[in-house]
């Protein structure tokens, strides 16, 4: 019944609400606080310009007067910190290749203050409302990223900068809009994203210096990893949650859609999917992770040839960096003497992974 992490997270008010009145002795309180917390997330969520957001609960007038009977508990802080970490776990294992969706993360967000955790969980931005900055927790996340993953075929893959370089994107800072943005982090992307190629293309550019800035910061997954100690839990999952998401990209990746902005978005998606994949596998022992490899390759010479061949440059290149090469910043190496190439989803022109058009 529940078909997709957003499907999961408009369930989850029915059960964060009755963590999010824990405190308040008065039975009736808790309860009219749990209809308020029920009702406003029930709103639409949306993503604003100028580093603006929407207002949050804690600022209605009628929330904040409450906020005086709350009482400490440091059970409520143990039992969201719990709650949090089986969101996780289950929309990871449901839906392994699909990102963490803003209205999830509007759910894990107070779950993570009634934990009393400080896990800077990014959102999904729009391409063309991007304002080209990011604010610091950006930066924060992707100093988590490089350090749990530094050595990792994620980290080789993507080419992840050191942890120590990380950290100092962290503190290379400026102020838009009244708030504290990131600055350092916001030049790297822009300088990565050229890999998606040059032009004046300004969603696409956008999308491109986007995607990068989730490939650092591995679009919350590192950080819920490392805020929840989930480490033990996730690589027993690994083999079995990156093995479906692999098999989710090559099918999902087939699909011919007859509009070409529905081609698009297949390809920004199975990217998306390509590394959540490269994540789980980061946690594999290597014997399970060439196992993988071996088991996608087969896979992938299955389909249909003219597909099989363009793909298999990206399987190519992820057995390259497996086998300890690496991709120039164009995103392109050699393998065996073949081309191979980096997979992203977005393209500042047309992308190479699309069939050629007619003409070409």
């Amino acid at each position: 019944m529940i078909g997709s992490a957003e499907v999961l997270a408009e369930m989850l008010p029915q059960v964060t609400a009755r963590i999010a009145s824990a405190g308040l002795d008065d039975a009736a309180l808790r309860e009219l606080y749990e209809q308020i917390y029920a009702a406003f997330r029930r709103r639409r969520s949306l993503l604003l310009l100028d580093l603006a957001h929407q207002v949050q609960l804690e600022e209605l007038p009628w929330v904040a007067a409450l906020h005086p009977l709350r009482r400490a508990d440091l059970g409520t802080a143990t039992q969201a910190t719990e709650a949090l970490a089986q969101v996780t776990v289950l929309a990871l294992s449901a839906f392994p290749q699909t990102i963490t969706p803003n209205p999830l993360v509007s759910e894990m967000r107070p779950l993570a203050k009634r934990a009393d955790l400080s896990l800077p969980l990014v959102e999904e931005i729009a391409a063309d409302i991007f304002m080209g900055t990011f604010t610091a927790k950006w930066a924060q996340a992707a100093a988590v990223a490089s350090r749990r993953l530094a050595g990792t075929v994620y980290a080789r893959y993507y080419d992840l900068p050191r942890p120590e370089d990380a950290l100092a994107l962290h503190g290379d800072t400026g102020k838009r809009w009244g708030k504290r943005t990131a600055r350092g982090f916001a030049e790297l992307c822009t300088r990565r994203a050229k890999e998606a190629g040059d032009g004046n293309h300004g969603v696409a550019r956008n999308g491109a210096i986007l995607e990068q800035s989730q490939i650092l910061t591995t679009h919350n997954l590192a950080v819920l990893l490392d805020g929840l100690g989930l480490e033990d839990t996730l690589r027993q999952l690994a083999p079995d949650l990156a093995e479906r998401t692999l098999q989710w990209v090559v099918r999902r990746h087939q699909q011919t859609a007859p509009a070409f902005t529905a081609r698009l978005r297949m390809l920004k998606n199975t990217a998306y999917a390509w590394r959540q994949a490269l994540f789980y596998l980061s946690l594999c022992e290597p014997a399970v992770q060439h196992h993988q490899l071996a088991q996608l390759e087969a896979l992938v010479w299955r389909q249909d040839p003219a597909w099989a061949q363009r793909f298999s440059l990206v399987v190519a290149g992820l057995r390259m960096v497996m086998e300890g090469g690496r991709f120039n910043d164009q995103g392109r190496g050699t393998y065996q003497r073949r081309p191979v190439r980096r997979l992203l989803g977005w393209s500042v022109g047309h992308h190479w992974l699309m069939p050629p058009r007619d003409g070409d």
